[in-house]
């Protein structure tokens, strides 16, 4: 009888493996289709953009798009600048994030409780876009590359991520360095730290797509073009492609917006999707690990 309980509870549990992969990738293909779609569509030929709507393999592979967007002088100029501000960002974020973190997971802080309220209730409520380009013109940061990042250095969310991370590590860790003579610092960067890594590492993720993004804030800061960052210069191409194919003089010189939009969707988001596989087996571990005690 257990015997056949077993095979049960066997063929059960086979059956619903089966039905649950397949609907997990009916589901994972329904979401890669509009990006097969915005990949397929930035290689297509003009022809084919006007004779279909919706298009997963171009039959006819044309790079017109790629090489107008490219044709832009200061093109790499911009994508310099994004990648420097995602490096430099990221790394300040980080440095920033970490350390307040620590110090609000210990429950030693003197007024820890207020400052963890005063996170919490930023990401309810900011001072909003006049006061902060007042306070950001006021310390001189206009047309700086800095005015990218200093604003927007820590993220309340990762935060307390990061924070919880370290609440979750075991207090006897400091305890016993503090006793073998190690300082708040060393306990810090030789223990904590390495420690964190997957929390690190998803952290990390995060502020970096954010900066690789940024373009309200390069609106708003940066007056001086050759300062844009490659968010802000592409969306300046789609513009003037958009409008210079108003002009019937130009329809045959300039690829179709179309084609143009797509193709600057794929150029914004292949590099980070090239940095993703670097830390995808730290993510779910350093999410899940920062997010189960508040």
């Amino acid at each position: 009888m257990a015997h056949t309980l077993r095979n049960k509870t066997t063929i059960g549990s086979r059956i619903f493996t089966i039905v649950n992969s397949t609907l997990l990738i009916i589901i994972a293909l329904i979401c890669l289709l509009p990006f097969i779609n915005v990949i397929a569509s930035s290689f297509a030929s003009t022809q084919e953009m006007v004779a279909k709507r919706f298009i997963l393999f171009p039959t006819t592979f044309s790079l017109d798009a790629y090489k107008y967007i490219l044709s832009t002088p200061t093109i790499f100029k911009a994508l310099g600048v994004s990648i420097g501000v995602t490096l430099a960002g990221t790394v300040v974020s980080m440095i920033l994030t970490s350390l307040m973190a620590y110090g609000l997971s210990r429950t030693y802080l003197y007024g820890r409780n207020f400052i963890n309220f005063v996170v919490v209730f930023s990401m309810l409520f900011s001072g909003g876009m006049i006061p902060t380009f007042l306070v950001v013109k006021s310390v001189h940061l206009i047309d700086s590359y800095w005015s990218m990042i200093i604003p927007v250095a820590i993220n309340a969310f990762n935060l307390i991520i990061m924070r919880n991370f370290f609440q979750a590590l075991p207090g006897s860790l400091e305890e016993s360095a503090k006793m073998d003579g190690c300082t708040d610092f060393g306990v810090f960067f030789k223990i904590m730290l390495p420690l964190a890594l997957p929390s690190i590492a998803t952290i990390s993720l995060f502020y970096g797509v954010a900066y690789w993004n940024t373009y309200m804030n390069a609106i708003l800061y940066i007056n001086d073009s050759l300062k844009w960052p490659i968010q802000v210069l592409l969306r300046q191409i789609v513009i003037v492609s958009s409008g210079m194919q108003a002009d019937n003089t130009s329809v045959d010189v300039i690829p179709p917006a179309q084609t143009i939009k797509m193709a600057v969707i794929v150029i914004a988001t292949v590099p980070m999707l090239l940095a993703y596989p670097f830390v995808q087996r730290h993510f779910v571990k350093g999410a899940l690990l920062g997010s189960v005690k508040g």
